[in-house]
Formats: C-alpha cells, structure tokens, sequence
C-alpha cells in the first residue's frame, strides 16, 4: 500500500546510455523490458550497484532500496546515530545524523551535540546554538545493524535546560528519594489519526464528504471499516525492533484514526519511550505519503477526540490495601484539576466535552469502570483491593513527561491543606 516517491524526476530512467536527449521511461516501455528480463531468465549478481526507478502516471517510485539497506557491520565499527529532539511546539520532533566510531550501549558514551535553535523556534537569531544532551538510545528500525535512534533534550551553551525542554524537570522529579521508592509505573495509551496528504481529510474517508457512523471502526476489521493497518502494523514491528516496550495496538472509534499503547514503563522511561514511538512514526506515515497528526479533535461535530489516557501505579497502590491509597491520589488530583489540565495538551478543551467517552474539561470525576470519567478505576483493581488508576483526561498532543512527572508529583510530594482534603473527600464520596 505504501511506496517510497522520489521527490523530483532526477532518478527516472533514460531508455539509452549514448544518447543526450533520451526521454524519461514510459510505462510501456518498463513493462516491456520486464517482459525481455523474464524471457531471459534470473541475472547474474553484479559488483556494479545501478539505481532504478520508474516513472508511471504521475508518480517517480525511488528504488534506492539496495543503498538503503547496505549492512555496515563487515566493513567498519562505525555506526549512524540519529540524535532527535522535541522542538518549539512541544510537539514537532526535529533529528538529525552524525557517525559515531563505534557502537554503543549507554547515552553517556555519546557525545553532545548542537543545533539552530533559530530554525526551530527555541532560541534567537542571534544566539541561535542549543545544545543536544543524550539522554536515551534505541536500535534504528530504519538504518539496522548497530545504527541507533538518540533522544535528546536541549540546553543552552551554559548548562541551562532551555523551555522547551521538560525533560529536565521531569527527570528532578523522578530523582527524588520518596518517588524512588514508590517506583511508578506507566502505562499510556497514545491515540493518532492519519491524514490524506493533498487535503488533510482522515484516510479512507471520501473527499470533502463522511464515511458512515461511528460503531463498525473500533477494532474492525475489513476494507470498509479499517484504514491505516499497514501503517499500524509496520510501527509496532518497529517499536519492537527499536527496544520500546511497546504493549499492544487497535484501531480506534473514528475511522482512520488508530491507538497503541507503551508500558508499563518506570519514571522517565515512560516519557523516552514515547517520544522515540513517536519520532518512529512520524517516519513510518513520511515514507508511506500519509500525514499524521496529534490534534486531540482532528474532526469537529459526532466524532470521537484523540487522547492519550496514562495508566498509572505505584508500589503502595499494587500492594495490600492499595485502593486506599488510590482513592488518596484522586483526592489529590481533585485538588489540582486546573494545574493537571493546563499541562494536558493543546487543544484538549475541543475534546474534553462531557461526549464521546469524556468528561467534562470543567468538572472533576471519579468511577469504577466509568470511561466517561476524568478517573477512571478499573473492576478488577476494585475487586482486588489494589492496582491502578487511569487518568483520561491527557490530550493525544500531551508531554508525556509533563504529565508522568506531574502525576507523581501530586501524588506522592504534594500535601493539601486538611481542610481542603477534608472538602474534597466530601465532594467526591472519598472516606479517605
């Protein structure tokens, strides 16, 4: 379904070798000579490596695939490491490659690194440089053998964490003793839509126009229901392959819209981990000529929002007498609403509406089993006395580590008042 485009005719084909003003290779002429190649029978392997590619109705397909999958490991040490980082949006992921002389197994083996930081919105003209900071490293689902992915956060030349980078703060956080000892984990639930290049309308909807109702999609298979599965698929093969712990994958409730899920992960991990999912499918939708976006309500009207619900836990919430201690992290993030959704995404008031499997962006809620809930508590964490909690109000665009690290944050540093506890308590029927 996806194909690599070369983007100008630099690459087509000339029919002759001598001549100058050969003309780009029709059609015809390329199912001709693959006709002549089958007659003749399989060819013999060459030492001399030919680039080919065909120009038909409209489209120059690169076949380039011979150079791009060289394997480097029998002829040098050295290896391409892709340093990526987050840029002045807080959304866009920027990379860039520089060869390291051998392989490595730790980000402190790496060397800094830096950037314009002009060019992506993070520092003025005329200080312009940022600087890379490896913080984790990945296997390269696109380059193989040694090669690998880097995740970065961005500093000034002095050793300040710039704005943009919320790594920093996040990693304080979750360096902290008492958060330590409660090792949190993750679990986040990362829904996107893909996007028609020409006109940014979801895939497989028709142009201009709407498929049918919500209902067949979630989970569906089929060509009427399911658009993107090559997409879907292509990236969890590459997520495995790059060392994330990613879990699972389904399509969503909007068509053309898809989910998969990362963790459970500990601390900062979560936030690495989804960040390289990220920038791995951002590359996937590049080569396969579709656009993906994050926006958490891609299309107005009847039709479900984008979000990233974060599924988390810790020691004490998984031990004896955990739900106890859930229902004390709820009371908490009651008290902190306001902060929790001003760092949940951009955009996420067209979602959090109070429909399509949310509450409402201006009110507080807890239940069991209650996906129309800010918090949501799973049957069997009831049941048992212990587990986890889901907090569904992340957008799809959120930080993944602005929100780990403010959910600890809240839940095991920050102390209301007594009276304020004792209020909430009340408000949400917490005997806590």
């Amino acid at each position: 379904m996806a194909q690599i485009l070369a983007p100008t005719s630099q690459w087509q084909m000339r029919i002759t070798k001598s001549s100058t003003t050969a003309s780009p290779m029709t059609a015809k002429v390329w199912s001709s000579l693959l006709l002549k190649q089958n007659k003749r029978g399989p060819t013999k392997s060459s030492a001399k490596f030919r680039v080919l590619a065909v120009k038909s109705e409209g489209y120059t397909i690169n076949r380039l695939e011979g150079l791009l999958n060289l394997d480097l490991t029998p002829f040098t040490d050295r290896i391409i490491a892709e340093y990526i980082w987050i840029g002045g949006s807080g959304v866009d992921v920027r990379s860039k490659s520089r060869t390291i002389s051998k392989p490595v197994e730790h980000p402190s083996e790496l060397p800094k690194w830096n950037y314009d930081g002009s060019s992506t919105g993070q520092a003025p003209g005329e200080d312009s440089e940022v600087i890379l900071y490896p913080q984790a490293i990945f296997k390269d689902p696109f380059r193989g053998g040694n090669n690998i992915l880097v995740i970065c956060d961005a500093y000034t030349p002095q050793g300040e964490p710039i704005p943009t980078n919320k790594r920093a703060r996040a990693a304080e956080i979750f360096a902290n003793q008492k958060v330590i000892d409660e090792v949190p984990w993750y679990g986040i639930e990362q829904e996107y839509t893909l996007l028609q290049t020409d006109v940014k309308w979801p895939l497989g909807w028709p142009v201009g126009g709407y498929p049918g109702p919500q209902g067949p999609y979630y989970c569906g298979a089929g060509a009427d229901k399911s658009f993107g599965r090559d997409i879907s698929d292509a990236h969890y093969k590459a997520c495995l392959y790059a060392g994330i712990n990613i879990s699972g994958t389904n399509g969503e409730v909007m068509p053309g819209q898809w989910e998969y899920q990362v963790g459970p992960s500990v601390g900062i991990e979560a936030g690495d981990h989804i960040w390289a999912s990220r920038y791995i499918l951002e590359r996937i939708t590049e080569e396969a000529g579709v656009v993906l976006t994050l926006d958490p309500k891609p299309i107005e009207g009847d039709w479900n929002g984008a979000g990233c619900h974060t599924n988390y836990s810790t020691k004490s919430m998984r031990e004896e007498g955990g739900f106890e201690v859930i229902k004390k992290a709820i009371l908490n993030l009651s008290l902190r609403h306001t902060d929790h959704i001003s760092a949940y995404g951009e955009g996420n008031e067209r979602r959090l509406t109070g429909k399509h499997e949310t509450a409402s962006i201006n009110t507080f809620s807890w239940g069991v089993a209650n996906r129309g809930c800010s918090i949501r508590v799973g049957r069997e964490t009831e049941k048992q006395g212990k587990g986890y909690l889901e907090d569904r109000r992340p957008a799809s665009n959120m930080d993944p580590y602005v929100v780990t690290s403010l959910l600890a944050e809240t839940t095991l540093l920050w102390e209301p008042t007594l009276e304020a506890e004792a209020l909430a308590a009340q408000k949400l029927a917490l005997n806590v």
